[in-house]
């Protein structure tokens, strides 16, 4: 597989800089998927995707290379995300096959994903990627008011209509483009409507012309010069009016329009020129009801995920990656564009002429490349949420706490880890107390989906956890009690334990000779001990786990550091080999804190490590151990206790004395506060949108994360809490009490949502 051709002689040096890193070096063993794609319409490409987030996607000479390398590579698919079968045939299936075989519309119609994920799955299977400009994921506008002070994401008037494309959105300019296909009269090409296309290189660079590095990619394909400032992207409401009105743009939008603040910033200052109104292009003008940036994106945000957009997402499908998408149907919709933008409509190879070759290649990157189709059927709509889940919009409300669950021992329940889903041997919410004594307490799931199909009313009398039996009548105690002796000048809290996702494993820190160790749930036997840090262990944290039980362990230490281990599931060890358990070499070393580490959080789905030292700050790392920055809380925020992070990228953190921020994952401070109570646990719903508290009041706190807003007060307990946890469906929420029980109470985060607030 070399190659004597050199790429770099052909890059300028300002693109070269974003090279680095491609050493062409990528270990088999971090190789997480493998998807076939297109590259110049040609199914000739690979991309791969790596363990810490990043992906490289390489161009062969032909298919059959392509079938070689993949027999070469790990046997992964692509990934476990999408219920699929690690096979190197899935590797090699077309995006049709993909689609048909995964579990992923069903989950989207049963709202187990949200419709960000899912128009993200669409795009991966159709070949769109971040690593080539010209198929960049492809997102819908989904908002058309973008003038009003406030915006009212309950009224149908402030959305587009999805089952148009946005050329055939304003009746006028319909009329203009169907006259254009009905009145063809060039011979060379078959009709279209449109000669621009809704996603393009172009279109791509300009929306994110602001950040790097595609401020380097836009200047090196514009000799070195920004656009006009009139066709710049200035203006969110000028880009749409210009979408409507337009006879060349009918651009949709990229993801980054629904999660990322900084590309509407020049962060950078770039001179981007004035405006012939005389207006400087400086940021990008938003709308009226969005004060700034990160308003924008959540409130775009939220309009995707509304039900608005949910009942008609699937007529949008069918535009982009559906049955509209070519044929007499795509006629019928308006939705033809140019022949060259759609697979199979040029075999490259069979072009011998390289000067023709060269002109058909530099055409297709200049008209964009419409994903390949993925179903020829219409698409299922989504189930609506009174369906799915009838009992939410009941009058009477179920009462908040479902079950009091005291335990023989009084001693704090300083952690839990409630691992409920159906599919575990064992689904239990996992109590250790501060005198280390551990219970499993079985999870019976009939409560917990209440309302969702196959839920049976008889089966509604059992309470969701029952105690586990060695504890309740204390037969078999040794089996649940850890002896080994922690340091004595250890605090016992929350950050002393991780439960592995299955139940079966207690991972535990604190001990005197600077090790932590991983015990049976079982049989209360020790497995493992884990040696690295130069002086104790303070505090451990697990990120979510991928399908078959992997994970990320991190260990904090009072030596300053934090090493990053690897949880193999299959092996039920830290390290990839049982041969070698007794010395497991760590993943990644992370430096840079001054004093003893006190909390942590990983998030594989970021690939971020955030951790606060005794006496701050809170650093950022990535999960290969490079320290990307600093959290720099406000003024007496100093010493960090609590951290949780959300896949979205919002990351909370409690200080000493009451004091909360939330961070954006780049560092920006969202939003603070602070409350009367010392908080002992804190939790984000798997969203991001909601955060939980609850400390030594004994009373359990909801809020609005982005800005604090108080959402509910639970009634208080008679004790301190001092650990909580949620079962998978987020509708239990149980608090480990300083009086020795723990405590379930019913929890229904769509009770505060917008839309549902008339419902209830």
């Amino acid at each position: 597989m070399k190659t004597t051709y050199d790429f770099r002689a052909q890059m300028p040096s300002q693109v070269l800089a974003y090279t680095e890193g491609l050493h062409g070096k990528w270990m088999f063993s971090e190789i997480r998927a493998v998807f076939s794609r297109r590259y110049l319409l040609q199914n000739t490409a690979l991309e791969v995707f790596m363990a810490n987030r990043t992906s490289v996607m390489f161009n062969f000479p032909d298919q059959a290379t392509v079938k070689k390398v993949v027999y070469s590579l790990p046997r992964v698919g692509v990934g476990t995300s999408y219920g699929l079968p690690q096979a190197r045939r899935i590797s090699l299936a077309t995006p049709r096959q993909l689609y048909k075989s995964s579990n992923m519309t069903q989950r989207w119609q049963r709202r187990e994903i949200s419709n960000f994920e899912y128009l993200m799955f669409l795009n991966t299977i159709a070949g769109r990627t971040y690593n080539d400009l010209n198929q960049y994921p492809v997102f819908p506008w989904v908002l058309t008011n973008y003038e009003s002070e406030e915006l009212d994401l309950t009224l149908p008037g402030n959305f587009r209509d999805l089952s148009k494309p946005i050329g055939a959105l304003n009746p006028k300019r319909a009329v203009f483009y169907a006259e254009r296909y009905e009145t063809w009269e060039d011979d060379q090409s078959p009709p279209y409507h449109y000669n621009t296309h809704y996603s393009t290189a172009t279109s791509t660079l300009s929306w994110l012309v602001r950040i790097e590095p595609f401020t380097t990619f836009f200047l090196n394909a514009n000799d070195g010069k920004f656009d006009h400032p009139d066709r710049t992207f200035s203006s969110v409401a000028r880009s749409w009016r210009t979408s409507q009105r337009d006879t060349s743009d009918v651009k949709e939008l990229i993801p980054e329009f629904y999660y990322l603040p900084e590309m509407f910033v020049n962060s950078n200052g770039y001179n981007l020129g004035v405006r012939e109104d005389e207006v400087v292009v400086n940021d990008v003008d938003l709308p009226p009801w969005a004060k700034k940036p990160e308003d924008f994106v959540r409130i775009n945000r939220m309009a995707l995920e509304s039900e608005f957009v949910s009942c008609q997402l699937h007529q949008w499908i069918d535009l982009i990656f559906g049955y509209k998408q070519r044929g007499p149907e795509a006629v019928r919709a308006l939705n033809v564009f140019h022949y060259l933008t759609y697979e199979g409509s040029v075999n490259l190879d069979g072009i011998t002429d390289p000067v023709l070759r060269e002109a058909m290649e530099a055409q297709i990157q200049n008209f964009g490349q419409t994903p390949s189709q993925l179903l020829i059927e219409p698409h299922p709509p989504r189930s609506s949420a009174m369906h799915l889940s009838p009992l939410m919009f009941k009058d009477q409300m179920q009462q908040d706490v479902i079950m009091v669950l005291k335990f023989p021992s009084n001693s704090p329940v300083t952690h839990v880890a409630a691992n409920t889903l159906p599919h575990l041997t064992i689904p239990a919410v996992v109590t250790v107390t501060c005198s280390r004594l551990f219970a499993v307490n079985r999870w019976h799931n009939t409560v917990g989906l209440r309302g969702a199909p196959g839920y049976s009313l008889d089966q509604a009398h059992h309470l969701p956890i029952e105690m586990d039996p060695l504890i309740a009548n204390n037969s078999g105690v040794n089996k649940r009690q850890i002896t080994d002796l922690v340091d004595q000048s250890i605090q016992i809290n929350a950050h002393c334990f991780v439960v592995t996702a299955d139940n079966r494993y207690i991972l535990i820190c604190g001990f005197w000779d600077k090790s932590f160790r991983v015990y049976s749930t079982e049989t209360g036997k020790l497995t493992q001990i884990v040696f690295g840090h130069w002086d104790v262990v303070t505090c451990l944290a697990r990120s979510e786990s991928y399908i078959g039980g992997d994970c990320y362990i991190v260990s904090g230490s009072r030596d300053a550091t934090l090493l990053l281990w690897y949880w193999s599931g299959r092996h039920h060890i830290i390290g990839d080999n049982p041969n070698s358990s007794d010395y497991p070499a760590p993943r990644a070393v992370l430096t840079g804190h001054d004093h003893e580490v006190v909390c942590v959080s990983v998030c594989a789905e970021l690939g971020l490590v955030i951790s606060g030292a005794k006496e701050g700050p809170c650093l950022v790392h990535t999960i290969t151990g490079d320290l990307l920055r600093a959290l720099e809380g406000p003024e007496h925020c100093l010493f960090p206790r609590l951290i949780s992070v959300s896949s979205e990228g919002h990351c909370i953190i409690y200080y000493e004395r009451g004091r909360f921020s939330n961070f954006s994952i780049n560092g920006k401070l969202l939003a603070q506060m602070e409350i009367n109570d010392s908080t002992r646990a804190i939790l984000l719903s798997s969203d991001g949108q909601n955060l939980v508290t609850g400390g030594d009041n004994g009373v359990v706190e909801v809020w609005q994360a982005c800005d604090f807003k108080q959402l509910y007060i639970y009634p208080g307990c008679d004790a301190g809490i001092r650990a909580m946890d949620l079962s998978h469906d987020q509708r239990t929420l149980i608090t480990g009490m300083a009086s020795g029980s723990i405590v379930a109470f019913n929890i229904d985060f769509n009770r505060w949502h917008y839309e549902h607030q008339n419902r209830y």
